[in-house]
């Protein structure tokens, strides 16, 4: 915001020099533009508590800056070189890319498929279908009936024996999953086996004296099983074919770790409870939101298939080949699709369908995973 107010000081200024008049309209315009990340803090600061309306005004605030004063800054530097016509270019560009970002890059779903082989899996899983979904935040979605219906109707169309949520239900609060919320998500048809990531667990919640974090956790716990799904709160359940099981185990995440939760450094907490009991030889599939616990969960002896979402790529993700490049490199290891080891499993990170800070996705489309498992001799 600084940087924006100085750059249009800078360029008023060199107005005036030339004794050129400059409208007082385009001023008012460039300080209350420039102004309105403060006004999105004064919003969140002001407020008892970070309602869902007040989280979506702050979100829209912020993209609203975003929107009016990057392409006026990306017109200064032609302008000094006298570009006019490059600088209204790049301004052009730059607001397209916005708007699309937070219409059809925000919305726009994308199937990923990945086949996941493995010696360890028994036959009778072989070609079990899996679908992985992460992220929802429902507090934040803008159009719940066509988001959420669009997702499952592209789930059902994928017919996955199971789907596996990794986390961030809810953006804020437990109240967010309300009946509305609950009867678009019941639309999926396989079973839903979830866990809990860092915006689920009430943390967030400033009026903590009236909504405790471990009431809000109960609560959407409640509600997601209420709808049918399966919260896997820290604990392995097993799925069974024929003669045959695989493990399927939930690691919840720890609302002591809120600070640490983007640390590389991340330690595991839980795990002795979630893996109490289940033997190693068993095929693994660990769902965890963070995926920095995946060198302690393949530590441990189970993990042959890591599922988890929480980064988002940043929601901004610049594709040239492979995974691409988002500036969550700069801050995790593992930021976003497949990754293996050498012990022959494998991570895997959703890049999410929700939204949070801004209500856009450059890059980053919204995901969804097909995981088909298949067993390698």
């Amino acid at each position: 915001m600084a940087a924006a107010m100085a750059a249009d000081w800078y360029h008023f200024h060199r107005f005036r020099r030339r004794r050129r008049p400059i409208p007082a309209g385009r001023i008012v315009w460039a300080v209350v533009t420039d102004l309105l990340p403060l006004a999105a803090i004064l919003i969140g600061t002001l407020s008892r508590d970070n309602t869902t309306a007040v989280v979506q005004a702050s979100m829209w605030l912020l993209w609203a800056w975003l929107f009016t004063v990057l392409p006026r800054l990306a017109r200064y530097p032609f302008r000094l070189i006298g570009w006019r016509r490059a600088g209204n270019i790049a301004a052009a560009l730059i607001a397209v890319t916005l708007l699309w970002g937070a219409t059809l890059g925000r919305t726009s779903l994308r199937v990923s498929r990945v086949e996941i082989c493995s010696e360890r899996l028994p036959a009778a899983f072989d070609g079990m279908r899996l679908v992985q979904i992460s992220d929802l935040h429902l507090g934040t979605i803008v159009s719940p009936e066509r988001e959420l219906g669009r997702l499952a109707d592209r789930i059902n169309a994928l017919r996955p024996d199971l789907v596996l949520f990794t986390g961030d239900l809810v953006n804020i609060r437990a109240a967010e999953l309300d009946e509305r919320m609950a009867r678009l998500l019941q639309r999926i048809e396989a079973p839903v086996y979830s866990v809990t990531g860092n915006h689920d667990v009430g943390t967030y919640i400033k009026d903590s004296l009236h909504h405790t974090i471990a009431d809000n956790l109960r609560s959407l716990i409640d509600r997601q099983e209420a709808m049918g799904w399966h919260v896997l709160d820290d604990r392995t359940c097993y799925i069974r074919r024929g003669g045959d099981s695989i493990s399927l185990t939930g690691l919840s995440f720890d609302p002591a770790l809120r600070w640490l939760r983007h640390s590389r450094n991340l330690p595991a907490t839980g795990m002795d409870k979630a893996y109490g009991g289940v033997p190693r030889e068993t095929f693994n599939i660990t769902l965890a939101h963070v995926p920095q616990l995946w060198e302690q969960i393949t530590a441990a002896g189970y993990g042959d298939l890591t599922l988890s979402g929480h980064v988002h790529a940043m929601q901004l993700k610049i594709r040239f080949s492979g995974r691409g490049w988002s500036p969550a490199s700069w801050l995790y290891e593992h930021w976003s699709g497949r990754y293996d080891n050498d012990d022959g499993r494998t991570l895997y990170i959703n890049d999410g369908t929700g939204y949070v800070g801004y209500p856009m996705r450059l890059g980053a489309r919204p995901e969804i995973t097909l995981l088909t498992l298949k067993r390698c001799e």
